[in-house]
């Protein structure tokens, strides 16, 4: 199913930061940052076992038990099981994404994107979210940035388990809808291209912001369109520099990405513009994006992200970004305000 007609606006919550990615988040800052969220009208939320080994997804469930499973949508990932037995956080090969949920669960965590592993996995993610059932399943970070060479196996093997699983859940109304969770262009890509099995939706992270989106705008975004397979912009402030942050890509912004962001920042200003809007605003104007799950850890970030949403953008910004090659020439902005 589109799962446009599935989610309940274009602004969701990404938990990840739940699962205390960079930081330890008090269990009481936690839970007010998914209850503010739920206040201020969010109704879709998107977690994985991998935000801090399960933490993000115990979380979520205490914070959502007394809310009424059908008045929000829920999708949780695939490819990872975690385990009763203990590891090092900090030891953890994660690829390009080392360290990123040290402070999370030490419970160990194993790849396996098999049948039988998809199916044990969700049925872990049930009893951490205390629920009965997933409204969306994604196969979980199948790309480079953490199985370098190795990637194109691991996606074979997702091809052959998890894919044909989750195809067959949907088919059996188990689950809503599947798709790919990913950080890379390039699995969604190969995915489109396949016969069988077809996903409904993809979940890119970090791939289609202000900062990065040229390599979408080739051919993933027209192909998805073309497709009606719809995009869930994940990460659209570029892992928090976009939002007054100091991360890009889960790590320490690099110079050259720290000068793109002031220079953006400096006609925002001219503008009167947020920057946080702006970005926001951008990675959900392609008729391919559906809906944006930014994270976040305090309550207050919250009620930003709803008012970066319908913040005023005047026209000329946008032509300015152009003009100073800060945006592709066809990217799509948003209508002038």
């Amino acid at each position: 199913m589109s799962i446009k007609s599935l989610l309940p606006g274009s602004l969701g919550f990404g938990t990840a930061p739940l699962g205390n990615m960079f930081r330890a988040i008090p269990e009481e800052e936690a839970a007010a940052t998914v209850e503010a969220a739920w206040d201020q009208g969010i109704r879709y939320f998107d977690t994985a076992p991998f935000y801090g080994a399960g933490l993000s997804e115990i979380r979520l469930g205490d914070a959502l038990a007394h809310h009424p499973r059908d008045a929000f949508v829920l999708s949780t990932k695939v490819g990872r099981v975690i385990l009763d037995e203990a590891e090092d956080p900090s030891a953890r090969d994660l690829g390009e994404k080392g360290g990123l949920f040290e402070h999370g669960r030490p419970n160990k965590m194993v790849n396996d994107y098999s049948a039988d592993a998809t199916l044990r996995s969700i049925e872990d993610s049930l009893g951490r979210l205390r629920t009965d059932r997933l409204d969306i399943v994604w196969v979980h970070d199948v790309a480079q940035d953490f199985y370098g060479d190795e990637w194109t196996a691991v996606y074979e093997s997702a091809r052959t388990g998890a894919f044909r699983v989750l195809q067959r859940l949907r088919e059996e109304g188990v689950i809503k809808a599947w798709g790919l969770g990913v950080n890379r262009v390039e699995p969604l890509e190969i995915t489109l291209d396949l016969d069988e099995p077809k996903p409904d939706a993809f979940l890119l992270a970090g791939r289609y912001t202000l900062l990065d989106h040229e390599r979408a705008l080739q051919r993933l975004l027209p192909a998805a369109a073309a497709q009606d397979v719809d995009i869930v912009v994940g990460g659209p402030y570029s892992s928090g520099i976009l939002a007054g942050g100091t991360h890009f890509e889960y790590q320490k912004a690099p110079a050259h990405i720290i000068g793109k962001v002031e220079r953006i920042k400096a006609l925002a200003e001219r503008h009167g513009v947020g920057v946080k809007s702006a970005a926001l605003q951008f990675s959900l104007a392609h008729p391919a994006t559906t809906a944006a799950i930014p994270g976040a850890t305090r309550p207050g970030r919250i009620a930003e992200d709803i008012a970066a949403l319908t913040e005023k953008i005047p026209a000329g910004f946008w032509a300015d970004l152009r003009a100073e090659r800060l945006v592709a020439q066809d990217a799509p902005v948003p209508a002038a305000a």
